[in-house]
């Protein structure tokens, strides 16, 4: 044994090969934490202390070959004085730079994931081998940052500079075709053969087939360009990067000045520039948020298999009430292996649901993305009917019809009837109260709510909301189905609105008491596209349909009259009024004709205009930044009014819900993240000076608590 430590080890194979093997104890993967990297140090200064070394291979012990940094450490580390933050990353790309300097030649086993830090892992090897089952990459820009152990430096000094900014300024994970034909590997086999050729190749390097000095040295030296074709490369790479990554996302332009700063330098030199543009980036709002981000997804992901665990197994699922809703249901069942009776009232609806899976599937097809054959399979898998033959043996009924108590009720109740008395049923309904529903029902605890968002394919939220007699085994039950189609859950209290909706229409009302004074739509539009939401609130009620966000507002203005219940006519009520219902029927606060391409394209509307000067009451200046605060404002308040509620149980469960429900921008975190970087105190302070706007601008007790006494919603 030539080093022995908890994350990794050093011993020989053979005589003169060594294998530098990564196996955390304790962990299911291997992590750059800073055990790992210290062990890294040690190990590399023993193997060149071997005087009979001729080589050295690189493996890993787990299923995957190293996931990347432990960002949990990695986040304290980033709330360090830039000094310290640099003396420790400069610490980290010694030992990266003391490995790649062994005075033998090195090959790793990429035998599974490696990504960020376990790519320049791999990267400081002299040699890629790569299994067929493994993907490589470095998407350290979707926390906000760059690569900080050399990457910037090293890839494109591998795969060139073309290929180098894309792969880092989109942090994709790279398939082995992809990986090999650009350049990132140098093999590709079975993952049963991945050591074995690794040590082949490690043989012939030693042997001196395989130049493995003149392949290190390019990665020592500069980018072999010249002075134009450099010019060239990154003029046209910064300007690809800045269009696709927008203004909000720093990290991917970062990235790629910093390869640019770097690409004349030699290797140490380089990576001094690398850590100039990673320490600049930990120390954005951006990287705080996605990071964050990051580590919320973790937590509600965790919480979300934990409840899952105690619920019974989903082997067969159907649907109720088939059209646009009903077909996209069935089509996520199906397509994740849960098969599922689809029932509509109508051979219509039938038909409409069948097509809207068979055109997702088609898409697919298309693309190249699955076989005609395993398409056929998937259509196979949804049983459409007019009937309740079935339904006996199914373990989840969805009930997806129109949104209406009454309907609802009635369906519930004769659907009850043909199944299980241990099957589970639950409302797909956005607003009405699970606890009202269930009283449909002779087993209400085998009800629960199970909130799609539309498109479903497309949308990751699912929203569990349980009602006032829902069991703990109805909620698990529906986790683990949500989970098996491939969604994100979050169990939720049962209130009017649950919690996307409820959070999301105070955000609405913010936006017509705007335009009642006098703000025109098309701006607030502008303004909150800017901010980074997907869709203007204008653009959003179109295409969510005018129709359906009126008898939402009813529901939650009957729910919670002293905060959202308003005393004048809103623009969203006029258009309603008109019948301009949005995307549906091609006018709303826009008007909609298709495109090439079928789909709808908005254009500016004079009768829109005309009834938005109809409810306007005021003409008041307003800068860009009042716009922005009296927007989200209410949504934050009543973030925090759900959490003090326990209508949803944590800060990250909240901010991930409206990421994924509502498009939240990712860069920002979601509604608490807003309210922690802006400081709970000065957000307050924010609130106070709009309050004559009404109780939706109020801060809560509990804010106004933690604005006394200091305190934060994260840490």
């Amino acid at each position: 044994m030539i080093y022995q430590g908890q994350a990794l080890q050093a011993k020989y194979l053979e005589e003169g090969i060594a294998e530098l093997c990564f196996d955390l104890q304790g962990d299911s993967v291997n992590k750059f934490n800073r055990l790992t990297l210290q062990e890294l140090g040690e190990a590399t200064d023993a193997l060149a202390a071997e005087s009979g070394l001729k080589g050295v291979v690189v493996t890993s012990g787990k299923g995957v070959f190293i996931v990347g940094a432990d960002i949990t450490e990695f986040t304290e580390l980033f709330k360090l004085p830039e000094d310290e933050l640099r003396e420790w990353v400069t610490g980290a790309n010694q030992v990266f730079n003391r490995f790649e300097d062994l005075p033998v030649p090195t090959v790793v086993a990429i035998n599974g994931i490696a990504l960020g830090g376990g790519f320049e892992m791999c990267l400081a090897c002299d040699y890629r081998v790569m299994s067929t089952s493994a993907s490589v990459g470095l998407p350290e820009v979707k926390l906000g940052i760059n690569p900080g152990f050399g990457g910037t430096v090293r890839l494109p000094r591998v795969i060139g500079c073309d290929n180098a900014m894309l792969w880092t300024a989109t942090g994709d994970h790279k398939k082995p075709d992809v990986a090999l034909k650009d350049g990132g590997v140098d093999a590709v086999v079975a993952p049963e053969l991945v050591k074995e050729a690794a040590v082949d190749l490690l043989k012939q390097a030693i042997s001196g087939n395989f130049n493995w000095q003149a392949r290190r040295q390019e990665k020592l030296s500069p980018v072999k360009l010249n002075d134009i074709e450099r010019m060239m490369a990154f003029t046209t790479g910064k300007a690809l990067v800045a269009q696709q990554a927008g203004k909000n996302m720093p990290a991917p332009i970062t990235a790629v000045k910093s390869m640019e700063a770097n690409a004349t330098l030699g290797r140490d030199e380089a990576i001094e520039v690398e850590i100039d543009h990673f320490i600049k980036l930990t120390k954005t709002p951006q990287a705080d948020a996605l990071i964050g981000l990051f580590l919320n997804d973790q937590e509600v992901n965790k919480v979300a298999k934990g409840v899952a665990k105690a619920g019974a197994e989903v082997k067969q699922a159907a649907v109720l009430g088939a059209g646009i809703m009903g077909g996209g249901i069935a089509y996520q069942s199906a397509f994740k292996g849960t098969p599922i009776i689809m029932k509509d009232i109508a051979q219509e609806g039938l038909d409409l649901g069948m097509k809207e899976a068979g055109k997702l599937l088609s898409k697919r097809v298309a693309r190249g993305r699955m076989s005609p054959e395993k398409m056929a399979a998937i259509l196979s898998s949804i049983e459409p009917t007019l009937h309740y033959q079935g339904f006996d043996r199914t373990d989840v009924v969805v009930e997806a019809v129109v949104e209406n108590p009454k309907v609802k009720h009635s369906v519930l109740a004769e659907t009850e009837k043909h199944i299980r008395e241990d099957a589970v049923l639950a409302s797909n309904t956005s607003t009405i109260s699970i606890t009202y529903l269930a009283e449909a029902l002779q087993r209400p605890e085998n009800f629960c709510g199970m909130h799609f968002f539309n498109p479903v394919h497309a949308m990751p939220l699912v929203e569990v909301i349980r009602g006032e007699k829902t069991s703990d085994a109805t909620v698990a039950r529906v986790v683990k189905y949500a989970l098996q189609m491939g969604k994100t859950p979050i169990v939720v209290n049962d209130c009017p609105g649950f919690f996307v909706n409820r959070v999301l229409f105070p955000y609405f009302a913010g936006f017509n008491m705007l335009v009642r004074d006098g703000v025109d739509f098309r701006r607030i539009d502008k303004v909150m596209e800017n901010f980074g939401m997907p869709m203007g609130p204008a653009y959003l009620m179109d295409v969510v349909g005018i129709d359906t966000c009126s008898h939402a507002a009813a529901v939650m203005a009957e729910g919670f009259p002293e905060r959202m219940k308003h005393d004048f006519k809103g623009v969203s009520e006029l258009m309603y009024e008109e019948k301009r219902f949005g995307q549906k029927n091609g006018l709303g606060f826009y008007k909609y004709e298709e495109d090439k391409k079928g789909k709808p394209r908005k254009t500016e509307d004079e009768i829109a205009l005309a009834l938005a000067q109809q409810s306007k009451q005021a003409e008041l200046e307003v800068s860009d930044e009042d716009i922005l605060a009296r927007m989200m404002i209410p949504m934050c308040i009543e973030t925090v009014r759900c959490l003090d509620e326990g209508i949803v149980q944590s800060p990250a469960e909240a901010d991930m819900g409206l990421i994924m429900g509502i498009g939240f921008p990712v860069f920002r975190g979601g509604a608490i993240r807003y309210i922690h970087q802006m400081g709970v105190k000065a957000f307050c302070e924010l609130a106070d000076r709009h309050a004559d706007l009404g109780e939706l601008y109020k801060a809560t007790e509990s804010l106004t608590a933690m604005a006394e006494n200091g305190e934060s919603f994260f840490k």
